[in-house]
């Protein structure tokens, strides 16, 4: 399945503008965090970006704004993935886009800052939106007999925050996601429904499924 980009390059006007550069930064904190954790400081981000550190606290007035506002930024894209992917007439075909989107978008490089920041009401909202549209897709590809019966939403939103984190050591851009993207082929393998599996038995996921109070309170400082 084939989604469009999740990256707008079209409009006019400040708004668009300012959405772009955004979007832009976004990109770039997506980078250092992966990359050096949540205690990088904002001059790599906007190293990274190409704008100036002062630009950046002049638009947010603190790092803790910038980072809550990427936040939200990285949640919607995700939002928007989920929603093309409801969409798809296949629900397998639906699920396998949006894990491969949200992979290629590293949606999970920001969880580094679980802790780290006060979650606004901005943040929490747009996280239950997503997550709901996410047990939505999941639903979908079970009754359809194309995911395995015991995954659960959660497992798709660590699987996407492992895929999110760079691999340690230099490696190439291009080798790093040809790397990847085998990988998430045989995690796509690996989430594909297995006929008469039932919990316990040979082949099926070991341990309880992830808490939902767990995944969402490592946001809480």
């Amino acid at each position: 399945m084939a989604f469009r980009s999740l990256h707008p390059q079209s409009g006019r006007g400040r708004q668009a503008e300012a959405r772009r550069n955004d979007l832009s930064v976004l990109e770039a904190a997506r980078d250092v965090f992966a990359a050096q954790g949540a205690g990088a400081p904002v001059s790599a981000v906007a190293e990274r970006a190409g704008v100036g550190a002062g630009t950046l606290y002049r638009r947010y007035g603190s790092k803790t704004e910038l980072l809550q506002r990427l936040c939200v930024l990285a949640m919607e894209q995700a939002l928007a993935a989920a929603g093309e992917a409801l969409a798809a007439a296949d629900p397998w075909d639906g699920l396998r886009g949006y894990i491969t989107t949200c992979v290629e978008l590293r949606s999970g490089a920001l969880a580094a800052l679980a802790g780290q920041i006060e979650t606004t009401a901005e943040m929490r909202e747009v996280a239950r939106q997503s997550m709901a549209r996410l047990d939505e897709l999941v639903a979908r590809a079970q009754a359809g007999g194309r995911l395995r019966a015991d995954v659960t939403a959660l497992d798709i939103s660590w699987l996407i925050e492992q895929f999110s984190r760079r691999p340690p050591g230099p490696l190439e851009e291009a080798a790093e996601r040809g790397v990847r993207s085998r990988l998430v082929a045989i995690a796509l393998d690996g989430l594909r429904a297995r006929p008469g599996l039932v919990p316990g038995a040979p082949g099926a996921l070991p341990g309880p499924p992830p808490d939902r109070q767990d995944y969402t309170g490592r946001w809480t400082p």
